[in-house]
């Protein structure tokens, strides 16, 4: 299939026996590099515009996590769908480019809780970090889960309009921007979760959120926030959609007490999506962040 503003080279690699993740690698092997991490139901797609905008420059790393995207979509007996896999394959992705320092992380959605699982165990690699709506920390107090992800996360009605609809992905794709996106590029945004099957990894993410002590997920994104505030001594660029839903001032507000040295850039004409509503204003408001602190020259 075509994706319209997506001329990138495909790679895989087999990130677990038989499982293949797919990849962009776009721009000088020797540039620095920016890891973009993408969350849910979006997929490496939704990089497009900044992979255009800096891979002349910068070594851009974009996974589609598995089940998502271009990357295989294994059955429940074959890959647990869970934050800790996504970290794991990240992970795994990363030791395969031999990419172990001087990384740009760049986030979105629940690219922030995984790209942050990264983080602990690589903290000194993180040089830089990009935050676009997203989280690292559990549910900040005062926010309660939208209804609508109450909804996707019940039992049978969950699956039958998560998986049965598509209702999750199609909504977002509508509901996540102010902007109406132009319909190849709503269709391509979509286009992964076209199945039952295919719409595995999007229906198990909703699930996977921790909302409490004992939830799967809920000790590693617990570790993430504490340690949060470690990362404030690198340069930080967050750029934040104030008509989001879901990740709202609350989350905006819990990554300003972390990381107060932050570049902010709040955008109140933009969505969830942010890189659709406001990408003209966004890629060059991050292209001027990373000019302002280049990394130093590594030793010899």
């Amino acid at each position: 299939m075509h994706y319209p503003d997506y001329p990138f080279t495909r790679h895989t690699f087999e990130v677990r026996p038989g499982i293949r993740m797919h990849y962009l690698d776009e721009g000088p092997r020797d540039g620095e590099v920016l890891v973009m991490v993408h969350g849910n139901p979006s997929w490496s797609y939704y990089w497009r515009h900044l992979v255009s905008a800096l891979g002349a420059r910068y070594r851009c790393i974009v996974p589609d996590h598995v089940g998502m995207g271009l990357s295989d979509t294994p059955d429940d007996r074959a890959y647990h769908y869970t934050l800790q896999s996504r970290v794991d394959d990240l992970t795994a992705l990363l030791d395969h480019l031999d990419v172990q320092t001087r990384v740009t992380l760049v986030v979105h959605d629940w690219g922030g809780m995984i790209g942050f699982g990264w983080a602990l165990t690589h903290a000194a690699a993180v040089a830089r970090l990009v935050i676009l709506n997203t989280a690292a920390f559990p549910m900040p107090a005062g926010k309660r889960l939208p209804w609508q992800l109450h909804l996707a996360r019940t039992p049978v009605l969950g699956a039958l309009l998560v998986r049965g609809l598509n209702a999750f992905a199609e909504g977002a794709a509508r509901s996540g921007v102010l902007r109406r996106l132009p319909e190849p590029q709503r269709q391509a945004l979509v286009a992964p979760y076209d199945t039952w099957a295919n719409r595995r990894a999007v229906h198990r993410f909703v699930q996977d959120i921790p909302l409490r002590p004992g939830d799967p997920a809920w000790a590693l994104v617990a570790a993430a926030g504490e340690r949060l505030p470690e990362f404030a001594d690198r340069p930080c660029f967050i750029g934040w959609g104030l008509r989001d839903f879901v990740f709202d001032r609350h989350f905006l507000d819990g990554f300003r007490q972390a990381l107060p040295n932050a570049d902010v850039h709040a955008y109140p004409d933009a969505g969830h999506y942010v890189l659709e509503d406001a990408h003209e204003r966004l890629i060059p408001a991050i292209s001027g962040f990373l000019d302002r602190h280049p990394l130093p020259t590594p030793s010899r």
